[in-house]
């Protein structure tokens, strides 16, 4: 048997007191850690980031006042892509050659047209989150719509009757109307060009029927541009009135490189900044 030794048990005892001071210690800075985790989960994780303004996507209807330049949307059927210019420019391209030409300012075209679209087709276009961003960043919309509604691949030419034509007519007019609703909506401050139609058919037999119709098509487009404000219709039927085929592509409907440039003259000329 042992003999205890004198002060042995004073001195296991003083090392259990020590432990266990290191251990409420411990126990309570992982409680002071956790604590501030779940502080900062809560609290801190709910604080508004702000981003730089440049990653700042802005909603539909805010126009961003720091671009630079002048930004121009086009909108439409085959004649916003400048089917029948050898060159590919159209009526678009020609036009901002011609601006750049007289203004040292920065011009930005997006040219979003798409050959053979509607009306229709187009007001289910602008509803497009990414066409709505660049309706509202635009100073200039130009817009060419309606051919393909009234002329339905030459489908009119075979009954030009007001049965045929009223009816396509009333769809077209309701279509634009909304268009130009949204268009005004999302952004009140661009002017709006609405390029007019043409008669690519004066020089058949019946170019005086087909004319006609053409010309109340454009005088009821223009009475429903009349209703928004900074809307100019852009006329181009006398354009090609007298000497169309010269101003044709090969297909006999759609315009040439030249009468593209009669359809950018015109537009350049309403253009001021």
């Amino acid at each position: 048997m042992s003999k205890n030794v004198p002060g042995r048990e004073a001195v296991k005892d003083k090392g259990i007191s020590i432990l266990l001071s290191i251990s409420i210690l411990f126990t309570l800075v992982l409680l002071g850690g956790l604590s501030w985790a779940l502080k900062s989960y809560l609290f801190e994780s709910q604080k508004v980031v702000e981003l730089p303004k440049q990653l700042v996507e802005e909603q539909p209807g805010e126009k961003n006042t720091q671009k630079e330049g002048k930004f121009i949307l086009a909108l439409g059927d085959s004649l916003t892509r400048g089917t029948g210019d050898p060159t590919g420019k159209g009526y678009i391209g020609q036009l901002i050659d011609e601006l750049q030409s007289k203004s040292k300012e920065k011009i930005t075209l997006s040219n979003m047209g798409i050959k053979g679209q509607t009306s229709a087709q187009l007001l289910s276009q602008i509803k497009e989150k990414e066409i709505q961003r660049q309706m509202a960043e635009a100073d200039y919309i130009l817009l060419t719509i309606g051919g393909n509604d009234l002329f339905q691949q030459g489908q009119t030419l075979v009954d030009p009757s007001p049965t045929m034509i009223e009816p396509l007519q009333k769809a077209y007019l309701k279509n634009l109307r909304e268009i130009l609703q949204q268009l005004r909506t999302l952004n009140k401050d661009a002017t709006i060009f609405m390029i007019g139609l043409y008669n690519p058919f004066s020089y058949l037999d019946d170019t005086l029927h087909t004319s006609q119709i053409v010309r109340e098509w454009n005088y009821q487009s223009s009475e429903v541009c009349a209703e928004f404000p900074l809307i100019v219709y852009v006329p181009t039927f006398d354009l090609f009135q007298l000497k169309a085929e010269d101003y044709l592509y090969s297909d006999k409907f759609h315009p040439n490189g030249e009468g593209y440039r009669l359809i950018a003259e015109r537009v350049a000329s309403l253009i001021n900044w």
